[in-house]
């Protein structure tokens, strides 16, 4: 007998509670095997034969008992089926969605007779985990901690950012998914915060490719997790919120009916970067939580806080904004914080109208605040209740509103996700869009809730104003963002500044270190569907007329997204489609002229413009024939970018 035959014959004679079940991606590419050892269970995932996961814990403490230990395997409880699913994202980084995968389900039994089912999806570039606890005679639960982990081999890097102190930063706002990045350290690098680590986290399996951990499917049925400071084998672990998070209001647990699913953890994985820039793992495994009450429309807005700051907050400042959306073509303003006390209610009314009359909308701004912080922006104490949103969003409705950003979250606690789909829930009753802000990563929200549009959860532009050393990481930073953060959901980063000082006068503030192609290259680079612009006035007169004809004519919704090029920390180049025609962004995240080289087949033989790094780092304008190969070469400046599109 041959030694493979007989091995398989050994392996079938084992208990069951010793075999490994294993599942693989339609292609074969990816293999998870799943252990039941001593009453533990652990997982191991490979891609192409390479090892991406060692033994990997799994498992839940709860207080209808251990998920654990001492778990026993239900006979004949291993089942497996084909998933093969069709849809569509109606304002994301890619329109329509062909979902395949394995799956595979085991269930477990705990000491008291509780069940444990392990499911697990595996697409040709995703692998999807969570778990499923029901009981015969139990309706509620409290799920008090995990044992997921997820131990890369030794020889992997990480990019990640850490978790803040809960009540850190202004006014006691943090948490809010906007710290600084580590590029490229070994896993079991500690977070200088202590916390560990938020999602999602990138991590760089040495020669053999890369991996993205994140999560998905979180609703007011869950908290928000994260990953603990990893061992120094590289084992990084399932964290709950802080007690001390949302000022210390709400559980740090999970109460919840049963039967509970729980979200979904997801590792990404690709021999190259392009899996984890064209992933869909965050959207292929949910479903919406109800029907759009109306068809939302994504698109462009002006925005005058970002550059002219608070006191731009008044109603000439506002009408020049809104003539600036009027002459770009774009759908919306958006009119940020303070407006019901330096504009007020009235007058908002007839500004929404008068807005309306030039084929423009308007996004309003709130405080999400009830008790949590102490960020004094109002209108404060407009959503934090039931009684209270249901008045503001019937008020928002009948003056013509389309849509609010909602700021100052500081948690991952249940009750605060709770919060998010209430404001999401009602927001939709009323036919209104919403994009979070000081906020916590979005987890599949696009499409669990259909008027959801977009989150800040990064470091966005706003920092560019408030600090010189956030301006001075600019560009390396549009390079980690495009393959970390924005790859899993919608990204508000406020893109395009072109002030070359960032300040409504460009006489005192932050100055710009990136190049005008630059700045134009992040409307593509950085995907949202209400992209929030930092285009002022002025810069229709300072800028040449092809730059405000790009401006005009750039979408914010795309039907195709691929990665062509790039490194983490160093030069990012990524396609995006609308309708027929392709964008292709670059930018330097380093402080020396590089080209790029790389084929492109979709625009091969075709001729394209391209607007690129000019003399004095302004941007200039040249046309280019793609030979057949479909190979192109763009140089690009120190810090600088470019933006290539067919005609």
């Amino acid at each position: 007998m041959k030694l493979s035959l007989l091995l398989a014959v050994l392996a079938l004679s084992l208990p069951i509670s010793l075999r490994a079940q294993e599942v693989k991606s339609p292609d074969g590419s990816i293999v998870v095997a799943l252990h039941l050892a001593s009453g533990a269970l652990s997982y191991e995932v490979r891609h192409q034969g390479h090892v991406v996961l060692e033994h990997s814990p799994l498992g839940l403490e709860t207080s209808i008992g251990s998920f654990s230990s001492d778990l026993v395997a239900v006979p004949s409880g291993v089942t497996t089926a084909q998933l093969d699913e069709r849809y569509t994202l109606p304002h994301s980084k890619v329109r329509d969605v062909h979902y395949r995968a394995n799956e595979l389900t085991a269930r477990y039994t705990n000491k008291n007779g509780d069940e444990l089912a392990v499911l697990f999806r595996v697409s040709d570039r995703d692998v999807a985990l969570a778990y499923r606890i029901s009981s015969p005679t139990k309706l509620r639960v409290v799920v008090q901690s995990e044992r997921t982990g997820f131990r890369f081999p030794v020889a992997t890097t990480a990019f990640i950012t850490q978790q803040a102190p809960a009540g850190d930063g202004w006014m006691g706002t943090k948490p809010s998914y906007e710290e600084p990045y580590q590029l490229d350290v070994p896993v079991g690098t500690k977070s200088p915060s202590g916390l560990g680590f938020t999602f999602p986290a990138l991590f760089r399996l040495g020669s053999t490719g890369w991996a993205l951990v994140s999560e998905t499917g979180v609703t007011g049925n869950y908290v928000g997790s994260r990953l603990v400071n990893p061992t120094a084998d590289g084992l990084y672990s399932i964290a709950f919120p802080e007690k001390s998070e949302n000022a210390g209001l709400g559980d740090a647990t999970v109460a919840a009916s049963l039967p509970l699913l729980t979200p979904w953890r997801t590792i990404t994985i690709g021999a190259t970067l392009a899996p984890i820039v064209e992933t869909t793992v965050a959207t292929d495994v949910v479903k919406p939580l109800y029907e759009p009450s109306q068809r939302y429309k994504a698109g462009r807005a002006t925005w005058s806080w970002l550059l002219w700051q608070d006191d731009s907050m008044n109603e000439p400042d506002q009408r020049t904004f809104i003539d600036l959306a009027a002459t770009l073509g774009y759908e919306y303003i958006l009119i940020d914080a303070v407006w019901d006390v330096a504009i007020g209610r009235e007058k908002m009314a007839k500004l929404v109208a008068d807005a309306r009359a030039k084929n423009v909308d308007v996004l309003l701004w709130y405080n999400s605040n009830g008790s949590w912080n102490d960020a004094p922006q109002t209108p404060r104490n407009c959503l934090d209740s039931a009684p209270a949103r249901q008045r503001e969003m019937a008020w928002l409705k009948s003056i013509g509103v389309k849509g609010i950003k909602v700021d100052f979250f500081g948690g991952d606690k249940q009750a605060t996700m709770k919060l998010y789909e209430d404001i999401l829930t009602e927001a939709n009753a009323h036919g209104l869009m919403v994009v979070f802000h000081g906020a916590t990563l979005p987890r599949g929200w696009e499409r669990l809730y259909p008027n959801f549009m977009s989150s800040e959860a990064i470091t966005a532009s706003e920092n560019l104003i408030f600090t010189q050393g956030f301006a001075d990481n600019e560009a390396l930073n549009s390079t980690v963002f495009s393959f970390v953060r924005n790859p899993v959901a919608a990204m508000d980063y406020g893109p395009v500044l072109l002030n070359k000082i960032f300040s409504r006068d460009q006489k005192q503030g932050s100055i710009r270190r990136t190049t005008d192609a630059f700045q134009l290259a992040t409307a593509v680079l950085f995907q949202s569907p209400l992209q929030h612009f930092g285009v002022t006035p002025n810069n229709l007169v300072e800028q040449p007329a092809f730059v405000v004809d790009f401006l005009k004519q750039v979408p914010s919704v795309w039907d195709e997204t691929r990665f062509v090029d790039g490194y983490p920390g160093k030069f990012v180049v990524i396609a995006r489609r609308s309708g027929e025609r392709w964008y292709l962004a670059a930018t330097n995240g380093e402080k020396q002229e590089k080209t790029c080289s790389f084929v492109f087949p979709a625009l091969a033989g075709k001729s394209v413009t391209l607007i690129h790094d000019g003399v004095g780092r302004a941007a200039a304008r040249r046309q280019l024939q793609v030979g057949a190969d479909g190979r192109i070469e763009l140089p690009l400046a120190s810090e600088g970018g470019a933006v290539l599109f067919a005609k």
